[in-house]
């Protein structure tokens, strides 16, 4: 058999060698791809959380460590977008039976290259970073009260010795615990590890509180080691979350529209801390449900500088 008559004999065969090669480098991406989605799935659901964090180290010697804090809480986390590449989860705080109050809001975007920064002051870079740099990566886009910015960070979800956990590092406002408290930092540089347990989920924390001034290095004032436990319990004890949101849901679903109108014209965004006396999360708490996309842009366009 000459060359070319291999070559053709051949050919059949090593097509579909190589359509085999192909389909399973194919269904091992999709099979990572699952694995993560479902990691975070499983922050849905009703827990119990402990809130614990606590000042380690400062690089001044003079530095007076601030007292260690502690909270808990009964939380919902409600599945508000299940798509190929997004999840969306919106947490509920419980705090009687008749009472809930929207809490954050986490969103999980799949080689998302849009992602905001936090550059003190209110205020926020919106970045657009290049698709080599979050190839198999899934953005935390973390939402306030009101679905105004936090922080986002991008990293690999990482399937190991059965471990499933998340760590990015990225700058975000003061913690609520202390932004009313604090004025020796502006900033703070967040190392934020997910991990999910045999109980629940953890969000494990080692932090540095960084004073930024424009005219100065950045010089880090404390560091602290925090932990968010999120221990599950049964779905029944946040029924009156589940059905809060199925009253308003409507509601912040137009807010989350408006939200990505102002991140799609903006590269940069400033909040004003008030208006008229009044924060962005009392001023949007007092919609009423049937608030009209109008009535929300209205809101929100009145507190960007």
């Amino acid at each position: 058999m000459n060359f070319l008559k291999l070559i053709n004999y051949m050919k059949p065969i090593l097509l579909v060698s190589a359509g085999l090669i192909l389909s399973t480098f194919s269904a091992q991406a999709q099979s990572k791809k699952d694995l993560d989605r479902q990691a975070i799935k499983d922050m849905c659901g009703c827990y119990e959380v402990t809130f614990k964090y606590a000042e380690t180290f400062s690089p001044d010697g003079n530095y007076e460590k601030h007292d260690d804090y502690t909270a808990s809480a009964l939380e919902w986390g409600q599945l508000v977008e299940d798509a190929e590449n997004k999840i969306s989860i919106q947490h509920l705080l419980v705090i009687q039976d008749t009472m809930v109050i929207k809490h954050w809001r986490q969103d999980w975007t799949f080689e998302d290259q849009d992602l905001f920064f936090y550059d003190a002051n209110n205020t926020w870079d919106i970045v657009k970073k290049d698709a080599s740099d979050v190839k198999g990566q899934w953005a935390q886009k973390v939402y306030q009260v009101d679905d105004s910015p936090r922080y986002s960070g991008s990293a690999t979800w990482v399937h190991v010795d059965g471990k499933k956990v998340w760590q990015n590092t990225t700058p975000a406002p003061l913690p609520r615990r202390e932004y009313t408290k604090r004025r020796d930092y502006n900033i703070m540089e967040r190392n934020n590890q997910v991990a999910i347990t045999d109980y629940g989920w953890l969000h494990e924390q080692d932090n540095k509180k960084v004073l930024h001034a424009e005219d100065a290095d950045d010089r880090i004032i404390a560091e602290e080691k925090g932990y968010n436990i999120y221990e599950q319990v049964a779905d029944e004890r946040c029924a009156a979350a589940q059905a809060w949101w199925k009253e308003n849901e409507a509601l912040w679903a137009k807010v989350r529209k408006e939200w990505d109108a102002v991140f799609a014209s903006n590269d940069r965004l400033k909040l004003k801390d008030k208006v008229d006396g009044q924060r962005l999360y009392s001023v949007m708490f007092a919609l009423e449900p049937d608030a009209t996309s109008a009535d929300i842009k209205k809101v929100i366009t009145d507190f960007i500088e």
